[in-house]
């Protein structure tokens, strides 16, 4: 069997409320926004179209929310690599839009432990999720939560 483990395998009892997981950051370009538009079908001009925008007061392009929100993708950092032993699933997701996005914007995302839900064989990790911009804005916060197993004992 190939093992795609890049690090110790953690369960729900490993993690620390407060325990920051940054992610990689990236710079909003135009092929990512067409990679967005293609994969998401929205075909709204605010989103493709640069001289709509300017037209309508708006420096450039406008990224969708959701293009902001995957951003947050724990797949993107090593979390999901920490879980591979003990993940079950990702069962919920919040998250609110508080400022613009535009084209040539670079983000920052990163994903910390707000809470721990213990279970019997189980837990739930909630990490709170947020993305700041290149001028330290949070242009997204929100929740995502994890159901993981505990250790065998």
């Amino acid at each position: 069997m190939i093992s795609h483990q890049l690090c110790e395998q953690r369960y729900f009892e490993d993690f620390k409320q407060g325990e920051r997981f940054n992610i990689p950051s990236r710079t909003m370009t135009d092929a990512l926004f067409a990679a967005f538009q293609m994969a998401s079908g929205d075909n709204h001009p605010v989103h493709y179209d640069v001289e709509y925008c300017r037209a309508h007061g708006m420096p450039d392009m406008l990224a969708h929310g959701f293009q902001v929100l995957i951003q947050t993708a724990a797949g993107a950092g090593l979390f999901p690599h920490m879980v591979e032993e003990s993940l079950k699933a990702f069962i919920e997701q919040s998250s609110r839009f508080l400022k613009p996005v535009f084209v040539g914007d670079t983000l920052y995302a990163s994903l910390e432990v707000v809470e721990m839900i213990p279970g019997n064989t189980t837990g739930v990790l909630v990490l709170r999720s947020e993305v700041r911009n290149q001028r330290e804005e949070v242009v997204m916060d929100g929740l995502q939560k994890y159901l993981l197993r505990k250790r065998t004992r």
